[in-house]
């Protein structure tokens, strides 16, 4: 086994059951909200993903972090994962950033961004968080999405909702969201990398190809974050890099010393440390995985040899069709026979699991 064989073995597949080797996603939510709740993530989140001109004149100083707790009209409470506002040209226009934070596709997540739209807009609207001209403010939802499926769901309401024709569908809601696939946009020969991006760095930890890569990206991250003013973000990816990160990537590795480990810095240089001796063992697990598998198929093939022999003798030569039957079970089953052979009075009944007819 390789060491590239190896990593990816840790990797869950797209196929992953809830349950395996995934991890709370509890954890995983908090701990990106954590990583973007710091002005520096949404700053390289816009500069590096958002492609659009209007990004070209923020005000990136002006960035503040708004509350996403409010009551709508009916007092239910709603609590939205990250929001930001910013300056925008030269009037105080605030851009507010609504990040919902995905890990499996939800196809009517536009409906959902619809919903968090409004109540954010019902809630200016009570606080008369108007622009000079009196109206609302631009919202931008992002749906920031690190599931192993490609999204596939609707981009814009609008695609969710029947068309009727004869004039009804121009009541017909449209709103889009912008999606950010973190599989994707890393996987993709064409995506060129931002420079000194935090925000791709953490998609490229998220998605690494194997060990090398993933300590190249973090090793990034520790040169990108050593102003002081970073410490707080430093800390952060610790959080995540403790609680969701390594129990993911590598959930069989122990590394209790990491409990002691608070700078980005101590945590890369020991995980080098730890990739020297990873690939020893690899081969203690593949050899031991080898011998497992070797026992398992030692007994299923000793228990075809020896429920072979008695059918020979209590029902003379073996057909094709039943040394196919034979050929093709598994230990289990191949011992539900042998265990069945005294009672059942011929071959057919034996191997149909009917003893006694």
């Amino acid at each position: 086994m390789t060491a590239v064989e190896y990593w990816r073995h840790r990797i869950p597949s797209p196929g992953i059951t809830p349950g395996e080797t995934s991890f709370p996603m509890t954890h995983h939510d908090n701990s990106y909200k954590l990583l973007f709740s710091h002005p520096r993530m949404v700053h390289d989140l816009l500069t590096g993903f958002v492609r659009e001109a209007w990004v070209e004149q923020l005000d990136f100083t002006s960035l503040e972090k708004v509350s996403g707790s409010y009551v709508t009209d009916e007092l239910r409470d709603r609590e939205d994962d990250v929001i930001w506002r910013i300056r925008w040209g030269e009037d105080w226009v605030y851009v507010y950033l609504l990040l919902e934070f995905q890990s499996s596709v939800d196809r009517f997540m536009a409906v959902r961004i619809m919903s968090y739209v409004g109540l954010l807009y019902q809630d200016l609207i009570r606080q008369k968080a108007l622009t000079p001209t009196g109206r609302l403010p631009p919202v931008l939802p992002v749906v920031l999405y690190n599931g192993e499926e490609r999204w596939h769901a609707a981009p814009n309401v609008a695609e969710l909702v029947e068309q009727v024709p004869g004039g009804l569908e121009h009541y017909r809601p449209a709103l889009g969201y912008l999606l950010l696939d973190e599989g994707a946009i890393v996987n993709d020969p064409a995506w060129s990398e931002p420079a000194r991006n935090v925000v791709a760095a953490l998609f490229r930890l998220e998605n690494n190809r194997d060990e090398q890569d993933m300590l190249h990206a973090l090793g990034r991250l520790v040169d990108w974050l050593k102003a002081p003013e970073q410490t707080s973000l430093r800390r952060a990816f610790v959080v995540w890099i403790r609680r969701v990160w390594l129990p993911h990537r590598a959930p069989g590795m122990e590394l209790p010393e990491l409990n002691d480990l608070q700078e980005l810095h101590e945590v890369h240089t020991m995980l080098a440390e730890r990739i020297k001796k990873w690939p020893e063992r690899w081969r203690q697990e593949g050899l031991e995985q080898g011998i497992e598998q070797g026992l398992e198929q030692g007994r299923e093939e000793g228990t075809r040899r020896m429920l072979t022999r008695l059918i020979v003798k209590k029902y003379g030569v073996i057909p094709t069709w039943a040394q196919n039957r034979l050929d093709q079970a598994g230990t289990e089953q191949l011992e539900t026979w042998a265990e069945a052979i005294l009672e059942a009075e011929t071959l057919e009944a034996l191997l149909s699991g009917t003893p006694g007819h």
